[in-house]
């Protein structure tokens, strides 16, 4: 008995030898090899092995390995087992995860959490696909009216945001002093297309601008709001005819929800100077036009009586003020409401509600020359709470998103938005030079959440790629043909791939291009080396034809055509 102690404590203090060499501090010994299972301590908690006292049991031998515990008293098997003090513990293999954390933390290596920020995502290669899809959509409708593309910084001086937006100037993103300048992430894309024209003493443009664009916002990622989003944007610069850039804006926004066939929407329309003509017959002092319009804004997320309260108890309008606004900004129509506004006894008095429905009048008798007012509401609630519009406003939201996949209907809001504001570039050209502008926004974030779900539901099986053959051998030692007829196809300008193996079976070529969506297949084996063929298979129907080598590229090219 004293012999077979003797052995282990020596086979201990080797042990303990070499986990001083890995790091581990004195007197750790290292954990002895498992014993038979009769041999062990048993139970949970600091059970000690009957067979050597003060050696670790099971548990403890877990504790130990998490890096939990450590021996007190001399170098020896006769100890008591303490926990381990907090802080980094040496020894490698040995540290828990929070032990790795706290080590990572003192040593200034902590692994990040594994997540994108707040209000931000990844895209998989399927996401991407769709996107593209939806992105070169609405760029053809921009190019078809006659839009050229620019692009400006995602900063933006801070000075050159600030004060533009309204209540929205709360949610930009600011950064830190850069070598003396203050920056900002750019809100959207109108104020730097503003400044840009300035800049650059441009008054006359049409342009289309595709953007990221941030946004510290509170993220809704069902109902497609993120803080770092995409804008679609279309503007037309330049002093001409009233009411025909603003149409043209409108018609556009038809086209591209038709096109993308989203279901059913409703453009709504206002004008601002109605709104301001509304407010001031109101009792509505000047000042405050621009934060009550923020709050009639809110008429299509929150009933009238909590707006009014927020009217009367945060933006300080009497009640009686109140309840005048409430008789104007929930009537919605066409042509005739815009008519019997026009008799209105109150706004026909007033010379900015006159100018604002004399344009309105004008819009939609264009609209009606267009064929699209079956989709436009005049909607006095719409305010837009962005500072600088002036004149047309407008909004497109899907009314009812039919979806027989999902238990609940998709509900994204706004899909589409923007105005005229004629005095943007003006406030950043030194002369304070105008130049009146027209735009529209697509949200292409929220379109695109409809999109992904659709896809999802259906279990469509979008492609990735857009190779159209893949180069396989049937046998060994062909990786020199597979090479030299692949480069042949790219240097043809045919989209092509194989697998980076030297010897692949044909059964997983073959199944690669199933899984990837390949449609052809180009097999070189012994035969067709001899014969100067490459057989030609459709991957769909599975038919095979040898054509000679030299009419490879011609036949894959026939084959491929729409």
């Amino acid at each position: 008995m004293l012999r077979v102690r003797a052995t282990r404590e020596r086979k201990l203090s080797r042990g303990g030898a070499r986990a001083v060499k890995r790091g581990s501090p004195p007197g750790h010994h290292r954990v002895p090899a498992a014993r038979p299972r009769a041999a062990r301590g048993g139970g949970a908690g600091l059970s000690r092995d009957p067979a050597l006292p003060g050696s670790p049991g099971p548990a403890m031998l877990r504790l130990l390995a998490a890096g939990c515990l450590l021996p007190a008293g001399p170098a020896s098997c006769s100890r008591a087992w303490l926990p381990r003090p907090p802080g980094p513990a040496s020894g490698r293999g040995l540290l828990s995860r929070q032990g790795r954390a706290a080590a990572g933390s003192a040593g200034g290596g902590q692994v990040p959490a594994l997540k994108t920020p707040k209000g931000t995502r990844d895209h998989s290669p399927v996401h991407v696909v769709l996107r593209d899809r939806l992105l070169a959509a609405v760029v053809a409708c921009f190019k078809r009216h006659g839009a050229a593309a620019i692009d400006t910084p995602v900063l933006e001086l801070r000075e050159m945001l600030i004060g533009r937006y309204g209540e929205g100037a709360k949610l930009i993103y600011e950064l830190q002093d850069q070598g003396g300048e203050l920056l900002a992430l750019r809100y959207d894309l109108t104020v730097p297309f503003a400044r840009y024209l300035a800049m650059n003493k441009i008054t006359n443009m049409k342009r289309y601008h595709v953007a990221k664009v941030y946004r510290r916002d509170n993220p809704a990622t069902t109902r497609g709001r993120y803080r770092e989003f995409y804008q679609c944007d279309f503007d037309i610069a330049g002093q001409f005819d009233p009411m025909i850039p603003d149409a043209e804006c409108l018609k556009i926004v038809h086209e591209i929800l038709s096109d993308l066939q989203l279901g059913d929407f409703l453009i709504r329309v206002n004008h601002r100077q109605i709104l301001n003509g509304v407010f001031a017959v109101c009792g509505i002092p000047e000042s405050k036009f621009i934060t009550t319009c923020s709050t009639v804004d809110k008429l299509d997320k929150m009933p009238w009586e909590e707006v009014r309260s927020e009217m009367v108890g945060e933006k300080g309008l009497s009640p009686e003020a109140a309840d005048r606004i409430g008789e104007y900004v929930q009537l919605h129509g066409g042509l005739d409401l815009i008519e019997r506004l026009l008799q209105d006894p109150k706004l026909s008095q007033n010379k900015l509600a006159k100018e604002g429905l004399g344009d309105m009048k004008l819009l939609f008798e264009y609209l009606t020359l267009f064929g699209i007012t079956g989709k436009v509401s005049f909607d006095l609630s719409l305010a837009r709470g962005l500072d600088y519009y002036t004149g047309v406003i407008y909004e497109a939201v899907l009314l009812q998103q039919e979806n027989n996949h999902v238990e609940e209907p998709v509900s994204v809001g706004s899909v589409a938005g923007g105005g005229r504001y004629d005095g943007l570039v003006g406030m950043f050209d030194p002369k304070g030079r105008k130049v009146p502008c027209v735009g529209v926004s697509i949200g292409i974030e929220r379109i695109f959440s409809i999109l992904e779900q659709r896809v999802e539901a259906s279990g469509e099986k979008v492609r990735t790629t857009e190779t159209q053959v893949l180069v396989a051998t049937p046998h060994k030692h062909l990786i020199a043909a597979r090479l030299k007829l692949i480069s042949e196809l790219w240097d043809a300008g045919i989209k092509a791939e194989m697998l980076y193996k030297k010897d692949p079976k044909l059964l997983k070529q073959l199944q690669y291009c199933e899984d990837t969506g390949i449609p052809l297949a180009a097999i070189v084996g012994e035969q067709e080396l001899t014969d100067g063929v490459v057989k030609l298979r459709d991957v769909a129907t599975r038919e095979e034809v040898d054509i000679p080598r030299e009419k490879l590229v011609d036949e894959i090219r026939r084959r491929l055509e729409p």
